[in-house]
């Protein structure tokens, strides 16, 4: 099993099989949740924006009857699902 040491900063390094099997990048986020005093689960989170540039295209009129928060939500789910993010 793949472990690593936390630096006095709190800072760990994740291992390379670990980051190389989940495709992580520099700049994309973790997130961590206890489960009990000796368990924790780290999802991926957000992705770094240079993998979602060019995911959407642009138009230059917004679709009819929505506005900008409802197009921003619409992305967001789109995300949320994407990365299995709640």
């Amino acid at each position: 099993m793949p472990s690593a040491t936390i630096t006095s900063k709190g800072q760990i390094t994740i291992p390379k099989k670990i980051r190389d099997e989940l495709n992580l990048k520099a700049g994309d986020v973790l997130n961590f949740e206890t489960e009990s005093n000796s368990k924790i689960t780290i999802s991926v989170g957000k992705k770094h924006y240079s993998e979602i540039i060019g995911k959407f295209s642009y138009k230059k009129t917004k679709p009819e009857g929505l506005t900008p928060e409802e197009m921003d939500e619409g992305v967001a789910e789109y995300f949320r699902k994407k990365y299995r993010v709640k």
